[in-house]
């Protein structure tokens, strides 16, 4: 039988290494390295996110085990000390570009028209311990970073993300995001700013979120329900002049309230800049948020994001990107096998079989067959 490469090695052949080289050279990030270079850095990082092994010392000790067939890799050896600085000191950037190279791979055109551009922003946040308190100090004794992110529920991945410490409002994060004109952003009570929706509404963007209860309309108009629904109230009206005391409203434009009772029988305000959509689809269109959160819980239970390598804001944020890494390349092989096994089935046998010699699709009892490769487009991803 001739030579099989490993899963782990069929997973990382998804990484466009020659772009990946571009990076480094770019940031110089692998000048004046004598033990630890920036490609065997990346491998170690995606080997600790994929295989769940905890700490820098379960991390070295499971990476040597399987040297000889990581070396097929380009991947050298790693020590706990070098490790650790690397991640301390070498460019973020680096790892931020490859997620953004991926991503080109991962998204497919098909939600490129206006109205079928959905995006759900949300954040997340990971508790760090005591020595990151320099940078995330959130409250006495809570320290944690924040992952921002705008997800496109029809590819199933993320499209954007910011990485900051806990205590950074969602909304500040989001203002540094570019905005796709024309798509549906659609967002919960974190990104209540009536100066960011009058820009979404300037870019031809439909907005779906929520309304505080304490939020009047002004110059009220209803509009016919069909009663016995879940849509208890539909209709239009002005915003307040000001959102504070001295903050002036831009969003000046007549506005649309849907009044929604959930399953649980909380009745919810949304409110949208759509005035011509059915009821309904605004009311569907907030319930993909759930999307989002799917994706969270998907990210901590299936990747290593609770116990961190390093304590430094470099080398969290680096380890933040690698499991956005990670997951990308676990969707695109998931993706270009055609599967239908669930994404968390699939990355547990991945897990499981990672250091096999086994084909993708003998693991997956698939019969064999050449598998294409993507293309190489751009992303985006972006430090606060």
């Amino acid at each position: 039988m001739g030579h099989q490469n490993t899963v782990f090695h069929q997973v990382l052949a998804n990484i466009p290494w020659r772009q990946f080289n571009d990076l480094v050279e770019q940031h110089q990030s692998d000048k004046g390295v004598r033990r630890l270079d920036t490609k065997t850095q990346l491998i170690a990082m995606l080997f600790s996110q994929i295989s769940h092994t905890k700490g820098l010392r379960g991390l070295v000790s499971g990476y040597g085990s399987h040297h000889r067939r990581l070396y097929h890799l380009g991947a050298g050896k790693i020590s706990r000390s070098t490790l650790a600085d690397a991640n301390a000191a070498r460019p973020a950037e680096v790892f931020t570009g490859l997620f953004s190279a991926l991503l080109g791979k991962v998204r497919s055109k098909v939600a490129d028209t206006a109205r079928e551009c959905v995006h759900l922003i949300d954040s997340t946040t990971v508790r760090l311990n005591r020595l990151s308190g320099e940078w995330a100090g959130f409250s006495e004794g809570v320290h944690g970073a924040k992952a921002h992110i705008v997800y496109d529920p029809d590819q199933d991945c993320p499209i954007h993300a910011v990485i900051t410490a806990r205590n950074v409002n969602d909304i500040t994060a989001a203002k540094t995001m570019p905005i796709k004109p024309g798509a549906t952003y659609v967002f919960d009570l974190g990104y209540y700013d009536y100066a960011w929706w009058a820009e979404l509404n300037a870019a031809d963007c439909r907005i779906v979120t929520r309304l505080k209860a304490n939020t009047p309309l002004k110059d009220v108009g209803e509009r016919l329900i069909q009663p016995g629904g879940t849509i208890l109230s539909d209709r239009t009206g002005l915003l307040p002049a000001r959102q504070a005391k001295n903050r002036h409203n831009p969003m000046n434009g007549r506005v649309r309230e849907v009044r929604v009772k959930t399953d649980t029988g909380k009745i919810l305000r949304l409110l949208t800049n759509d005035l011509t959509a059915p009821a309904q689809v605004i009311s569907d269109l907030y319930k993909r948020r759930w999307a989002i959160e799917l994706f969270f819980r998907w990210v901590k239970q299936t990747l290593k994001i609770k116990h961190f390598l390093g304590n430094s804001e470099n080398a969290v944020r680096i380890q933040i990107t690698v499991a956005l890494i990670a997951f990308l390349l676990l969707r695109l092989t998931q993706r270009v096998l055609d599967t239908t096994i669930g994404s968390l089935e699939f990355a547990t046998l991945i897990k499981t079989n990672l250091m096999h010699r086994r084909t993708m699709r003998d693991l997956l009892g698939l019969p064999e067959e050449r598998i294409p490769r993507g293309n190489d487009n751009q992303g985006m991803f972006q430090w606060a």
